[in-house]
C-alpha cells in the first residue's frame, strides 16, 4: 500500500507538517507496512512557508523587517529544496496576528516589511518567488511594499508620503527610477484565493477593512485612497490594477504585487501543488489522505482538501478528507474530487479540548479511515451470501 498524505494546517492546533505526521501515525497503526509519502500542503495563506519548506526538504532564513505598525520584528522566509525557489508569507511581516486588537489601525499599517522580505529572498539568487498573501493587518494597496522596493510615492510638495492606507490621500505621483532592480530575472507568483477587486463594495476596504479595525468612515476613506493609488499606478506605471480579480486581496497587496513587483496572481493551491510536485507523488498511489480544520460549501472553491482531491481523482487515486468540523454544504465537495470525509472528533467536546487533543484525534481518525479502506480492497476467500 502506498498512501500519500497531503493535509493543510489545522489552524490554531497543528501545522500542515504536524498534521501529516499525526496522520502517518494513524496509517501505520492500521497498516505497519504502508509506504507513506508526506506532502504538507497550504492554500496560499498563512502556513505556506512552513508547508513548502517541509514538503521539499527546504530551509528557513530569518531577518529583521519593518512590522505592520512600523516596529522592527523578526520574520522568516523559506528556500525550497529545488534550490531555485523561495517562498514568502506576507503575514510574517504584516499579518493581523502581529497587531493586538487595541492597536489595529489600517490607516497606519504598512506592507513595507513584505517588500523587505521579498528583497532578502530574491537576494539569495533564486529564479522564482512564491508570495502567499492573506491574514493582513494592512490596507495600503502595497504602498509600503513599493517604498521598500525603491519606488518613491510623492505628494504635491515633493515629499515621500508616510506609511499606511491613510497617507495615500496625499499621493500625487509615483517615481520608479531604479526601483525593483533586485527582482530582475525573478518570477513572482502570488498565491491568491479571493477574487475581490481593489475598490468598491466588494473591494479590499469594504470587505476586509472592518476586521482590521476600520470604522465605517475609515472604510470610505480607505476605499477613496486605494482608488487614488490605482489611478496613479495606471498613469505613472502603465498598469491597470483596479479591476483585476484578486487585486483587493490582503488590503490591496494583490494589486501592489502586480504593479510594483511584476507579480502574477494565481490560485494558491495550484501553486503549492506544483511546488511540492504532488502529481508525481500521487501517480501510482493507492490512497490519498488530506485534511484541514473545517470543510463546508466554501471549501469547494479552491481550498486545500478539494484542490488535492481534484488532482488525485484525475490520476485515479481515491481521496479521503479528515477534518476538524463539517459545515453546511460540505457534501458539495464530493462532486469536486473527494470520495469521503470524516470528522476527527469522536463525540461532543469543547473546541479547546479538540484543539489540545488534535494530534491523537487526527491519528485515530486516519487509522479508522485506512482500516475501512483496507476492508474494502482486501481479497476474501470466504464470502457470505444471504438468500431469501
Amino acid at each position: 500500500m502506498r498512501i500519500v498524505i497531503a493535509p493543510d494546517k489545522f489552524k490554531g492546533s497543528l501545522t500542515a507538517a504536524e498534521a501529516a505526521r499525526a496522520i502517518a501515525r494513524g496509517v501505520h497503526a492500521a497498516d505497519p507496512k504502508a509506504d507513506v509519502v508526506a506532502a504538507p500542503m497550504a492554500d496560499g495563506g498563512e502556513g505556506i512557508v512552513e508547508a513548502l519548506v517541509a514538503a521539499t526538504d527546504g530551509s528557513f532564513r530569518e531577518i529583521r523587517v519593518t512590522g505592520p505598525m512600523g516596529e522592527p520584528i523578526a520574520a522568516r522566509y523559506g528556500l525550497l529544496g529545488d534550490g531555485r525557489t523561495a517562498v514568502v508569507e506576507m503575514a510574517k511581516a504584516a499579518g493581523l496576528v502581529l497587531v493586538p486588537k487595541d492597536r489595529r489601525d489600517p490607516l497606519r499599517a504598512t506592507t513595507r516589511g513584505v517588500g523587505e522580505l521579498i528583497l532578502a529572498a530574491a537576494g539569495t539568487g533564486v529564479h522564482r518567488l512564491i508570495v502567499g498573501i492573506g491574514g493582513s493587518a494592512t490596507n495600503d494597496g502595497g504602498a509600503g511594499l513599493a517604498q521598500a522596493l525603491g519606488y518613491r510615492l510623492i505628494d504635491a510638495q515633493g515629499r515621500e508620503i508616510g506609511p499606511g492606507g491613510g497617507p495615500l490621500a496625499d499621493l500625487d505621483r509615483i517615481e520608479r527610477d531604479g526601483a525593483a532592480r533586485a527582482l530582475t530575472g525573478v518570477e513572482i507568483a502570488v498565491a491568491c484565493d479571493v477574487t475581490n477587486p481593489l475598490c468598491g463594495p466588494s473591494g479590499a476596504s469594504a470587505v476586509y477593512g472592518p476586521q482590521k479595525g476600520a470604522t465605517p468612515a475609515m472604510v470610505e476613506q480607505l476605499d477613496r485612497n486605494l482608488a487614488r493609488l490605482a489611478e496613479a499606478i495606471e498613469r505613472d506605471l502603465g498598469v491597470a490594477v483596479a479591476e483585476i480579480p484578486g487585486a483587493g486581496a490582503a488590503g490591496g497587496l494583490g494589486a501592489g504585487l502586480v504593479a510594483f513587483a511584476g507579480g502574477r496572481l494565481e490560485p494558491g493551491i495550484d501553486l503549492v501543488i506544483e511546488a511540492v510536485g504532488l502529481a508525481d507523488k500521487l501517480r501510482g498511489a493507492d490512497l490519498c489522505l488530506t485534511g484541514e480544520g473545517s470543510l463546508d460549501a466554501q471549501s469547494a472553491f479552491g481550498k486545500t482538501a478539494v484542490g488535492v482531491a481534484r488532482l488525485a481523482r484525475s490520476l485515479g487515486v481515491p481521496t479521503f478528507a479528515l477534518v476538524g468540523s463539517i459545515g453546511e454544504g460540505a457534501e458539495q465537495c464530493l462532486a469536486q474530487g473527494l470520495d469521503a470525509y470524516f470528522p476527527i472528533c469522536p463525540g461532543p467536546m469543547s473546541l479547546d479540548d479538540a484543539m489540545a487533543r488534535a494530534p491523537d484525534l487526527l491519528a485515530r481518525a486516519a487509522e479508522q479511515a485506512v482500516r475501512g479502506f483496507l476492508a474494502g480492497v482486501r481479497p476474501s476467500s470466504k464470502r457470505i451470501h444471504v438468500h431469501e
